[in-house]
């Protein structure tokens, strides 16, 4: 599994203008390529009066699924440039679709590529991206007495708690880079007196 990547802050459009065509870039997150396709599908039906809806998306933080689409312009100066912008700004779970309203200047094949990809780079810069990153998820399991206290101290280290379930005993769900897997282990048995359990298991990405 990738370490980290980055995903879009929020959706949101950012407009730019070449040569008196429009560009306007909306960007979104996408769980699913589903997702992406759905909000492509709405951007279109938006913008019904545009001559064309480039995009691009790439799902999975290994960017195992990446389309793009040039939408009528010449072949690889719309939808490609889109996705290399993604793919070079490591976003991920994203998907991009730039409406474009001609503005009767041809632009040449390396002009569309650079009002496009470069709609793309203003629009994640305008609208902001947050890096997600790779966790091991550490199951805690430790007495009523202490948990008040363990919570805070693992808040107050930054620690990211992700759930708490409360029983004959408190279970606290966090997140551990792997690095710092050993150190927890240490810090939690001396804070507990070695009375805390501590489960490893499996792999999921949080904000960083």
């Amino acid at each position: 599994m990738q370490d980290e990547y980055r995903t879009v802050t929020r959706e949101g459009v950012h407009e730019t203008e070449v040569n008196r065509s429009r560009f306007l870039c909306a960007l979104a997150p996408a769980a699913t390529e589903q997702e992406a396709q759905d909000f492509v599908a709405r951007v279109r039906k938006a913008h019904p009066a545009a001559s064309h809806h480039c995009f691009a998306y790439v799902i999975g933080a290994d960017a195992s699924v990446q389309r793009a689409s040039d939408d009528g312009e010449p072949g690889g100066t719309a939808g490609v440039p889109m996705l290399q912008m993604l793919l070079r700004r490591d976003v991920r779970y994203a998907v991009a679709v730039v409406t474009r309203y001609y503005g009767g200047v041809k632009l040449g094949a390396g002009g569309l590529i650079r009002a496009y990809g470069g709609a793309v780079g203003e629009a994640l810069d305008a609208l902001g991206t947050r890096t997600r990153r790779r966790f091991r998820i550490a199951t805690v399991t430790v007495d009523h007495q202490r948990a008040g206290r363990i919570q805070n101290d693992l808040r107050s280290a930054g620690r990211t708690v992700r759930d708490v379930r409360y029983g004959t005993e408190v279970t606290l769900e966090i997140g551990l880079p792997d690095a710092d897997v050993a150190q927890f282990e240490a810090w939690l048995a001396d804070a507990t007196a070695g009375t805390a359990r501590c489960e490893l298991g499996g792999e999921a990405y949080g904000d960083a």
